[in-house]
């Protein structure tokens, strides 16, 4: 039965085009995803608010991979909050949910609770992240952390490494529904059709730190296409991305209207982790009998749990390691 909390289009990533602009994007709801994403931990607000940012990210360029692919997000810094990372699996068959998790690493000591989040990670960088499966050689491009926010980040990506002039809107926040907190979440992507970018590119580079930004790619029709629909999208409020009375396609309508939007089947997504034990005792496998004494608790065995959902996993050690002297079936 649907609740109070639910609202139709709740977890949902809908791609679209705007024709007249040559121009696509995807529309995304992270609504009961985030909330157990979040759920699993007890971050503080800038941790939890960069989780949040980096899901939706990770949702809206999630989509366009291929069935049974993987697509990750890192980002690393020398600040407070050292690490972001999520991963986006692709769905394994046509009509099934993709799956998102996500997690974080930071130091109690340094973080300021009240601080802006961005800020507090520091140095770094912002990484994409391609696992196309077995037998082929993952795609990973890095770009500087700049512009004061993870999307932002996301973009000089897109710019840098794709020249694919990219636009990210999102919004987020926790709210009291039902007697408990929830989290909402919603973004924008538009993006520059692949076929209409890059032929205008000059070799310069006019953003911060010497990135590029749409401005160094499109020339002529297409940078007042690119330029016009971002003027649009930039009327966007937000209870239109995260409240529940504003439909994906309503929204799309109310921007773009004069865009000639068109939809193609919404994808959905949930929370899902891929840890098990024969994960973990594979991660283990390259590590000496010794090694595997080192890790061994006083109660003779050793631990796991996995940083994203929080499974915890308990193994005889003497079934671990490129050593082991007994099989998990005769151990465990």
């Amino acid at each position: 039965m649907t609740t109070l909390s639910q609202i139709a289009w709740d977890d949902t990533i809908l791609p679209f085009q705007l024709d007249r602009s040559d121009i696509r994007g995807r529309v995304a709801r992270l609504d009961g995803t985030l909330d157990q994403i979040l759920s699993q931990h007890d971050y503080p607000a800038p941790v939890e608010a960069l989780v949040a940012e980096a899901a939706l990210l990770t949702a809206l360029i999630g989509q366009a991979i291929k069935l049974r692919w993987k697509l990750s997000l890192q980002v690393r810094g020398d600040g407070p909050i050292r690490i972001i990372a999520t991963d986006y699996y692709a769905p394994s068959a046509e009509g099934e949910p993709a799956r998102i998790r996500a997690w974080a690493s930071y130091d109690p000591d340094r973080l300021d609770p009240e601080g802006p989040a961005f800020d507090q990670i520091g140095q770094g960088y912002f990484a994409v992240l391609i696992d196309q499966g077995a037998g082929t050689l993952p795609y990973q491009g890095i770009t500087p952390l700049s512009g004061g926010s993870l999307a932002a980040c996301a973009e000089s990506y897109f710019a840098q490494s794709e020249q694919l002039p990219t636009r990210f809107m999102l919004a987020w926040r926790r709210e009291r529904a039902e007697g408990r907190d929830i989290w909402r979440a919603g973004g924008v992507m538009l993006q520059v059709m692949p076929a209409s970018s890059g032929s205008g590119a000059s070799g310069g580079a006019s953003g911060e730190q010497g990135l590029m930004t749409a401005n160094d790619i499109l020339k002529g029709e297409e940078s007042e296409n690119w330029n016009r629909t971002n003027i649009l999208l930039s009327t966007i409020q937000e209870d239109e991305l995260i409240g529940p009375k504003v439909s994906p396609t309503d929204l799309l309508v109310r921007l773009f209207h004069e865009e000639g939007p068109r939809v193609f089947d919404a994808q959905s997504v949930r929370f899902g982790c891929s840890c098990s034990p024969e994960k973990v005792r594979t991660s283990l496998s390259i590590y000496s009998a010794k090694d595997i004494s080192h890790m061994t608790t006083d109660e003779g065995i050793v631990t796991a749990d996995c940083q994203f959902c929080g499974a915890h996993y308990e193994f005889d050690p003497a079934t671990l390691g490129f050593e082991a002297t007994r099989t998990p079936d005769d151990g465990e």
